[in-house]
């Protein structure tokens, strides 16, 4: 890999490598290789493909790429086939001889394959068609599905490095915090704080600066950075590159997640690649410039998402937050003046930089401009990563998008924001998702997590589960977030089981006010949302949980029971047949019982009954 000594040789380059962009010359086959289609099995897949194109003879007319994840991860393993834009979900090994002679070689579609919209119930062939992908924005994620995150050449054939070789050579340093002002950026970590503001305020303090990404992304369900960094490394390098130029850095870091195996693998070859072609470490292009960028692994602390408890362990010390009155802009790592934004923040930097602030802040709305992306899990049809403009509503992300909630059952909430995130109820499906609008119902953005929840859960049983996650994941240095969690849960537990008493409701409520004023970093200010949101919207739950002893959804054991309605029951037996404990009798073409002494409640029956004879009592 030749050294790009100056511009016009990154130039030559480029011209060079967009004639054979991704989408150009012959026919490329896009494997989606990110974690969760490989764990599907992409790597069969992909050898299938290679030996099947040779023993056609096809190995040199068509290329075959192995990318980052596209986005739609329950129909992994995904193939797209480029130009047209053919997309096969779930593919097999056994699927890849029919693909390759029907639609490589004769150029028709395996009908068996088609994507079967679950709406329309129409096949639909092209990936652009898909409700999933046409309603989204892509201008982060878009690139995914095109490159091979190992190439630093695929990355420069889609206009990769094209920011950072304007902001060196055509813009000054304050230049370019201008332009991020100007474009609205927001971090997309959390708090939502103005990215052009902290790079201008990091730049005036002296001394030697640092600029460091946040990988360590630990929301339950939440893998947006993770994504990035596997399937688009450079766009974060280019990123921090670009802002350590615009704030007058020579050091970077990466802190990211030991459990990002792959996310780790693919960025180091990226650093390396850089380095190796110029683009980092000293001189960049020729320049006086000077920057280089670490990988520093952290061990999982859920904590350590926060600013300063991060660099504290970047450090090598314990990942524990310190109080707020000194910005870490001003003093953060090694005491020294720090930039901080996560993976999602720094992949917009280029292309805010190349497409312009305006252009930039034309998407999105009044205070969240550009696009933010989701991890739109749980009880929804279509999950995965999903890029939408700042002000998409919750309908048109829920529904339209992730296909609504399976089995025609009804909807429920969402958690935004992750674990301390609140629970957002039916009637505000219409509100705007952004930064300023779930503020107002309670919520927050958090880092995109959306956790989507129907009519079988427990908003009681909800609470309690995030509490005790965020209990053990609180650092323990201050007090009402040590001892006020673990108040909260032992309440919501008592609750759950049916030792519930009254006062509980306006003691939780009491808790959550005081960790919320009183605790040192935003782990514990944000920690009793979920339960003061599902006291605000669902307090009918809580107070049935406590006063009537029963459970509404069947989900807290203790009170609840199962009981088949003999009216409604047919006698298939097919509840008999699937009960573990043989707790169902009955002969056949009769109502059935369920002996309550054997029953042990696993819900294979309600779950299984055709008919709704069950019910949750």
């Amino acid at each position: 890999m030749a050294k790009l000594k100056n511009i016009e040789a990154f130039e030559q380059l480029k011209a060079t490598l967009q004639d054979k962009s991704p989408l150009g010359g012959k026919k490329l086959i896009s494997l989606c290789a990110g974690s969760g289609c490989g764990a599907y099995g992409t790597a069969k897949v992909h050898k299938s493909l290679k030996e099947e194109l040779k023993k056609q003879g096809l190995q040199e007319k068509i290329e075959v790429k192995l990318t980052g994840c596209h986005g739609f991860c329950e129909k992994g393993p995904i193939m797209v086939i480029h130009p047209e834009g053919i997309f096969y979900p779930q593919i097999k090994p056994e699927h890849i001889p029919e693909v390759v002679e029907q639609t490589l070689q004769k150029g028709e579609l395996v009908k068996s394959l088609i994507y079967k919209d679950p709406a329309s119930k129409k096949q639909l062939i092209h990936e652009h068609d898909i409700p999933f992908y046409k309603l989204q924005k892509r201008i982060i994620f878009g690139n995914n599905g095109l490159i091979d995150p190992t190439s630093i050449e695929d990355y420069i054939a889609v206009g990769g490095y094209s920011a950072l070789a304007k902001a060196l050579f055509n813009m000054k340093s304050n230049e370019i915090i201008d332009e991020i002002k100007k474009s609205g950026l927001r971090g997309r970590g959390g708090g939502g704080f103005p990215t052009g503001i902290k790079w201008a305020t990091c730049a005036k303090h002296k001394g030697t600066r640092y600029v460091i990404c946040n990988a360590d992304e630990g929301d339950p369900g939440a893998y947006m950075d993770r994504s990035i960094l596997e399937g688009n490394p450079h766009s974060v390098i280019e990123g921090m590159i670009i802002g350590a130029f615009a704030i007058g850095s020579q050091d970077g870091y990466v802190y990211v997640r030991h459990e990002y195996p792959l996310a780790v693998t693919n960025l180091t070859i990226a650093i390396k690649s850089a380095r190796e072609m110029g683009l980092l470490g000293k001189n960049i292009l020729g320049s006086d410039f000077d920057f280089d960028i670490h990988i520093s692994r952290g061990g999982g602390a859920f904590v350590c998402g926060e600013s300063t408890a991060l660099m504290a362990s970047l450090e090598g010390r314990p990942g524990r937050p310190r109080a707020k009155y000194i910005h870490t802009v001003e003093s953060g790592f090694k005491e020294s003046p720090t930039n901080l934004n996560n993976v999602e923040t720094w992949a917009n930097v280029p292309v805010i930089i190349t497409k312009g602030a305006d252009w930039y802040s034309a998407i999105g709305t009044e205070h969240s401009k550009g696009t933010k992306i989701f991890s739109l899990v749980g009880k929804v049809v279509n999950t995965g990563l999903v890029e939408v403009p700042m002000g998409t509503t919750l309908r048109e992300i829920i529904f339209d998008i992730g296909g609504g909630i399976p089995k025609k059952k009804k909807f429920k909430a969402v958690q935004t924001g992750g674990p301390s995130g609140g629970c957002i109820p039916e009637q505000f499906l219409d509100l705007s998702v952004d930064f300023d609008e779930l503020a107002k119902v309670g919520s927050i953005m958090g880092s995109g997590g959306m956790i989507v929840m129907d009519q079988d859960t427990c908003m009681v049983d909800v609470a309690r589960y995030f509490v005790d996650f965020l209990k053990d994941e609180s650092c323990g240095q201050c007090n009402p977030c040590r001892e006020g969690l673990k108040q909260m849960l032992d309440i919501l537990t008592n609750i759950c089981q049916g030792n519930g008493k009254e006062g509980d409701i306006e003691f939780l409520e009491e808790i959550g006010a005081m960790i919320q004023k009183f605790s040192l970093c935003g782990l514990g200010t944000s920690a009793p949302n979920p339960v003061l949101t599902s006291i605000l919207y669902f307090r009918n739950e809580y107070e049935a949980h406590i006063r009537d002893k029963k459970c509404p959804a069947g989900i807290c054991k203790p009170l609840f029971h199962y009981e088949i309605d003999p009216d409604a029951c047919t006698g298939c037996t097919l509840c008999a047949k699937k009960c573990p404990q043989d707790a169902v009798a009955g002969e056949k073409k009769k109502p059935h019982v369920i002996d309550q002494k054997n029953c042990i409640k696993c819900g294979i029956c309600y779950e299984g009954c055709k008919f709704d004879a069950i019910k949750i009592c």
